[in-house]
């Protein structure tokens, strides 16, 4: 590893690693939609579920280039048996916008791994970014990292009629904003400063700069190794047997640059304590 936590007491580290309403309520949130869908819906009812939620790109591109969408069908009925012509259409619906799956998409889940995984990463992650923010300027960030995700996935497949489902994106956006400070002297991961810091002083150092990031090893290891990891599960997890649906890597990467590049603006931008600049 190139990193190493680091808490000064046992009673400092719990207090680091104590997981912060806001991520448990994400978290419980995720497992009990998932739960109702797998055992109180019917297939019938978690379709509609999936057209009224679930984040359709094909249907977006249908408000401003319908043309575009009926080649894609033409080219969908010519190439199956007409099983993903029935899918497409079914999603399209009346290829009405709906604005709101640019955010709740990031609610549903393809299956039980997909979910757990997504829950493990957020609470890892979550939890440092969540007491430094505050749970309204977090769930800002996680929103708008979701729906940079869902954008970002648009501008590669704009005619895809698979529906995106996931909260990996908002997960990514908490990702690249925890590398902003939590590699940082003194922060949770960071190295031992001189000075004694209370725990919940770790999630308030100054964030690093973005020009000062680039010369951070810890945080370039930390990206180089995320997007690799990304990229090699979006073009392995199917052929491997993760799981039996695509892995949309292209909207983890939107998410991860909004937790990243702007991760000042959901900032509170704490400045140093007197005592540490002594």
């Amino acid at each position: 590893m190139f990193f190493k936590p680091w808490a000064p007491t046992d009673v400092q580290r719990e207090k680091v690693f104590n997981l912060p309403g806001v991520v448990l309520a994400l978290v419980v949130l995720f497992f009990v939609i998932h739960a109702f869908r797998t055992y109180g819906l019917t297939v019938d009812e978690d379709g509609w579920v999936f057209r009224t939620f679930a984040y359709v790109a094909g249907r977006m591109t249908f408000n401003f280039d319908p043309d575009a969408v009926a080649t894609a069908l033409t080219d969908l009925s010519n190439g199956s048996d007409g099983s993903q012509l029935a899918v497409a259409r079914y999603l399209l619906g009346d290829g009405s916008f709906q604005p709101w799956t640019l955010v709740t998409y990031g609610f549903l889940h393809a299956d039980w791994m997909h979910v757990s995984m997504n829950s493990l990463w957020l609470v890892a992650f979550g939890a440092p970014v969540a007491q430094r923010l505050a749970p309204v300027r977090f769930l800002a960030l996680f929103f708008v990292g979701t729906a940079a995700g869902a954008l970002t996935y648009y501008l590669l497949h704009p005619v895809q009629f698979i529906p995106l489902v996931g909260a990996s994106a908002g997960v990514s956006a908490v990702m690249g904003a925890a590398c902003r400070f939590i590699f940082q002297p003194g922060g949770p991961l960071g190295p031992v400063d001189t000075f004694q810091m209370q725990a919940e002083d770790a999630m308030r150092v100054p964030a690093v700069t973005l020009a000062d990031s680039w010369k951070n090893l810890r945080i370039l290891q930390f990206i180089a190794i995320w997007f690799v990891i990304n990229l090699a599960v979006g073009v392995l997890a199917v052929p491997l047997g993760i799981t039996e649906t695509g892995v949309a890597w292209e909207a983890h990467i939107g998410g991860f640059i909004v937790g990243f590049f702007f991760f000042g603006l959901f900032d509170p931008r704490f400045a140093p304590r007197r005592e540490q600049m002594q």
